[in-house]
């Protein structure tokens, strides 16, 4: 089964948990956790689907298997780092952009469950790929 980018059933899930917090969850109940780290748990298996639908279609990502290892560690390290480390510290986004380590263990939490599902999920894709210099009946090319 190839992956399914905006269809992936893990960010359709995201998605609607997201509006569930928005509109449900943040306004009518006050716990801190809805309110605070809710969106950073889903954020990169909100994310990643819409960036590599996007690298798709310009011509950056060549397959649709599911996302691979660095496609989740390099927006978790770049996302942290923007949104805890460097956007607090400015200016423009005082007020606005507070630096919470508890942020990025979300974010992390959120990856790791997100590349857990994937594996599962599209296993049946992933171990159908023939190995890199071979066929698909697993003969070396030559």
């Amino acid at each position: 089964m190839r992956y399914r980018y905006l269809s992936d059933p893990l960010f359709l899930f995201c998605l609607s948990l997201y509006s569930a917090n928005r509109w449900i969850l943040k306004p009518y109940f006050p716990d801190e956790f809805p309110r605070s780290y809710l969106n950073d748990l889903i954020c990169l298996p909100f994310w990643i689907p819409i960036m590599l639908f996007i690298m798709r279609k310009v011509g950056l990502r060549t397959d649709d298997l599911p996302p691979k290892s660095y496609e989740i560690l390099i927006p978790l390290v770049i996302w942290s780092w923007v949104f805890e480390a460097f956007l607090p510290r400015l200016d423009f986004f005082e007020g606005l952009a507070v630096s919470d380590h508890r942020d990025i263990l979300c974010y992390t939490l959120g990856a790791f469950l997100a590349a857990v599902f994937w594996k599962i999920w599209y296993r049946e894709c992933v171990s159908n790929k023939p190995l890199e210099g071979t066929t698909p009946s697993g003969q070396h090319k030559s």
